[in-house]
């Protein structure tokens, strides 16, 4: 397998002789503007000075039209602004992508969304399998948010004869349900949103270097892949703290790739 790095949990995977770019937010540098430039300004922060701050905050490592070439199926986790590009004035989605492609939804609600946003194919992953040419892809739960989950969200299992097992754990903070995919798969590779993003109401949304430590003890032979860095103001940890974090955890079996940097494994 081939995981590019994009920006933020946004990834491209080759696996299986098939490409999946996984929660494509492609907007440019700072087009989505600020927590302060939401509609009601519903999201607040702990520190109010990261709510001026427009996001994302890096712009993309190659342009859009050569991220999409070559790409099979979208596979979008669930639908924030953060993971597709969305547009608040008329809650449509993806306006970038090509709604002939399959698109992969974690459940009903999205699903609706995207179809009325023009995509053409939409199916749903489930904790049953959905298989994808030699591709068997699973449904794995998540719990984003510690205080309050945000909303629904998912992992996804890949699993392919003559590729290693990847876990791809999407926007949750490290609980039994995590626990629990991974004693059940027992994944080769795993990639672990982990900046640590936080909100008031609903606390810390996604893996710290403590999840990230845990997850290392429970499958100890697994490559982790740390994504979802240095592109929202609400990220708590950026990739050159969580070096220095992991380090004094004594977690060596990671990556932490470059946006634009592509692992193989």
């Amino acid at each position: 397998m081939k995981i590019k790095q994009i920006r933020n949990a946004t990834l491209k995977i080759t696996y299986a002789g098939k490409t999946f770019l996984i929660d494509p937010w492609l907007i440019g540098k700072g087009k989505f503007g600020s927590f302060a430039d939401v509609p009601g300004f519903p999201f607040h922060t702990p520190d109010p000075v990261k709510e001026q701050i427009p996001m994302p905050i890096f712009d993309l490592p190659e342009p859009v039209e050569k991220i999409l070439e070559g790409v099979d199926y979208y596979v979008i986790t669930h639908i924030h602004p953060d993971h597709i590009d969305l547009n608040f004035a008329d809650g449509t989605v993806g306006a970038p992508l090509d709604k002939n492609v399959t698109t992969l939804a974690q459940n009903e609600m999205d699903a609706a969304i995207l179809k009325k946003s023009g995509f053409n194919d939409v199916q749903i992953l489930t904790e049953n399998s959905l298989q994808i040419g030699d591709v068997k892809l699973t449904k794995t739960p998540a719990r984003h948010g510690i205080i309050k989950p945000m909303m629904d969200a998912c992992g996804i299992i890949f699993q392919a004869e003559n590729e290693k097992i990847l876990y791809i754990a999407g926007d949750t903070v490290f609980f039994d349900g995590v626990e629990k995919t991974l004693k059940e798969f027992n994944p080769d590779v795993v990639a672990l949103n982990s900046c640590a993003a936080e909100l008031v109401d609903n606390g810390r949304l996604i893996m710290n270097d403590e999840d990230v430590e845990i997850v290392a003890k429970t499958v100890p032979n697994a490559k982790l892949v740390i994504t979802h860095m240095d592109n929202v103001a609400h990220a708590s940890i950026t990739r050159h703290t969580m070096r220095g974090f992991l380090a004094r955890r004594g977690v060596q079996n990671y990556f932490m790739p470059a946006d634009g940097e592509v692992l193989e494994f």
